[in-house]
């Protein structure tokens, strides 16, 4: 663990590993994030219907919601390092896609594709719980998610005179295609600067590979039953696709896709088993013990304030140019302030969370957050603009502050899973948008706001049952020996 001091003006040591870290984190967030402040000349180039453009919508986030698992356990076995620079470079392949795409088809492939970038948040959770001790951890973890998150409205703010720059009908294809050569060449500079750990510490690996490790029989029906919600939206998505206006799958299609979900669900199951079938012959030891429990209420928790975030960002332009008649340009501008807000309110989040405990700080971020949305829900074209824009940042605000703090949790319940936690806290966060943005294309935009202010409320009562993270975390050194991890 680096131990030297906290300045953010610094590139080197721990310093360093943060900053290339957001870095990464926000190129991909540009990359996943390209299509939102271009959509009205996309959808008119593609010549795509309104239903089409909410499905590009939902596809962008869906294939995040598996992504994030794998990618968490492929960087709990072979490093961030490595794994961080592939994830750029391969999903650079669809983006490109995405900029070449002739209709509603391969835009939607290319965009389903595109979504496997939004994985590479939790690649480095992992990477900066290494290099930061706990104290610490809760703002540099903020630091990483909040400067990363805000590269979703760098390019609400960016891509849009980029294409105009270009002009004509194809300008929107040149400013989605550059941010597909950023992922290359960053993806180069982050593997030959960063190391997994710092100079002497061990790089603790799951004991297993291919499924989450428990430590009770409880835990391990727990873990099963919160898997089983990332498949049902998966399931929505598909029926999403099937039926009119989309189209896009046949019922025949629809259907194999449904038996291979659940074929895939009972295969994992026993995955998790093989992986954890010692608990049911001898219980494992108090020191190694760790509470799954902690992991379903931040999955809870991050589904409604990541899950709302993804969702607001991608549908924001357009509810602010429909509602006060903007131009594209414009509208994209303002909501981008709700997404600026991540440069300070998710360190703060982390901030407030290593100040003052992080399930005091939960609660009350989460609250601040469902009274936001419940104001957004009446915004209207007859409020004054600058209102609606500080009702949206100051919304903003506790949704990132909370991502901020959930993430500040995160890492101190199990440090060789990190990894795997913050996949699946992660994928949450996707079922979260999938959801979210499901209802949206059944809803108008006032209660598509008060259903996330609905939930928002809801997951206050799982924060009731929330351990405050306190003690060690046990880990074993190669050579056998056990070392403590201070975790508060």
């Amino acid at each position: 663990m680096a131990t030297s001091k906290f300045d953010l003006m610094s590139f080197s040591g721990k310093m360093k590993i943060l900053h290339l870290s957001w870095m990464a984190f926000f190129i991909t967030f540009v990359v996943w994030f390209n299509h939102a402040p271009l959509m009205g000349a996309i959808a008119e180039s593609l010549g795509l219907s309104a239903a089409e453009v909410k499905t590009l919508l939902i596809l962008n986030v869906a294939i995040a919601i598996p992504a994030r698992v794998l990618v968490g356990m492929l960087t709990d076995h072979f490093g961030p390092k490595l794994t961080y620079s592939l994830l750029l470079i391969i999903c650079s392949i669809p983006c490109f896609m995405f900029a070449l795409a002739d209709n509603f088809a391969q835009a939607a492939v290319a965009r389903f594709l595109l979504g496997f970038i939004g994985a590479g948040f939790v690649i480095g959770i992992r990477l900066v719980s290494e290099w930061f001790p706990a104290n610490e951890l809760g703002v540099a973890e903020g630091i990483y998610g909040g400067w990363g998150n805000f590269g979703s409205a760098a390019a609400a703010l960016t891509l849009p005179s980029i294409a105009l720059l270009f002009g004509g009908e194809d300008g929107w294809r040149y400013a989605i295609a550059i941010t597909g050569v950023l992922c290359v060449v960053f993806s180069i500079i982050f593997f030959v600067e960063v190391k997994n750990t710092p100079k002497g510490s061990t790089y603790f690996r799951p004991k297993s590979n291919g499924a989450m490790e428990v430590t009770s029989k409880g835990d391990f029906i727990l873990l099963l039953l919160m898997k089983i919600p990332m498949y049902l939206v998966l399931a929505l998505l598909v029926w999403k696709l099937a039926e009119p206006p989309i189209n896009l799958l046949s019922n025949n299609t629809a259907e194999w896709i449904y038996v291979s979900l659940i074929v895939v669900y009972l295969f994992e199951t026993s995955q998790v088993y093989r992986v954890n079938k010692n608990i049911f012959i001898e219980p494992v030891e108090e020191i190694h013990r760790y509470q799954f429990k902690q992991v379903a209420i931040l999955n809870v928790l991050y589904f409604a304030t990541f899950g709302s975030e993804l969702a607001v960002v991608s549908m924001l332009p357009l509810f602010f140019s429909e509602t006060f008649d903007l131009s594209m340009v414009t509208a994209g501008i303002l909501a981008s302030t709700y997404a600026f807000m991540n440069l300070a309110s998710r360190p703060g989040g982390g901030w407030i969370s290593d100040k003052f405990g992080r399930k005091k700080s939960l609660l009350i971020l989460t609250a601040g957050l469902a009274i936001g949305y419940f104001c957004m829900a009446f915004i209207n074209s007859n409020w004054p603009l600058a209102l609606a824009v500080l009702v949206a940042m100051s919304c903003s605000f506790f949704v990132q502050a909370g991502e901020g703090a959930v993430f500040a949790t995160v890492p101190l319940i199990k440090r060789r899973l990190t990894g795997q936690i913050a996949g699946m806290t992660g994928a949450y966060g996707n079922v979260g948008a999938v959801c979210y943005l499901t209802v949206l294309s059944f809803v108008s935009y006032q209660w598509f706001f008060l259903i996330i202010a609905s939930t928002a409320a809801l997951s206050l009562i799982c924060l009731a049952f929330m351990h405050e993270p306190k003690g060690n975390i046990a880990e074993v050194n190669e050579d056998g020996t056990i070392e403590l991890i201070g975790v508060g």
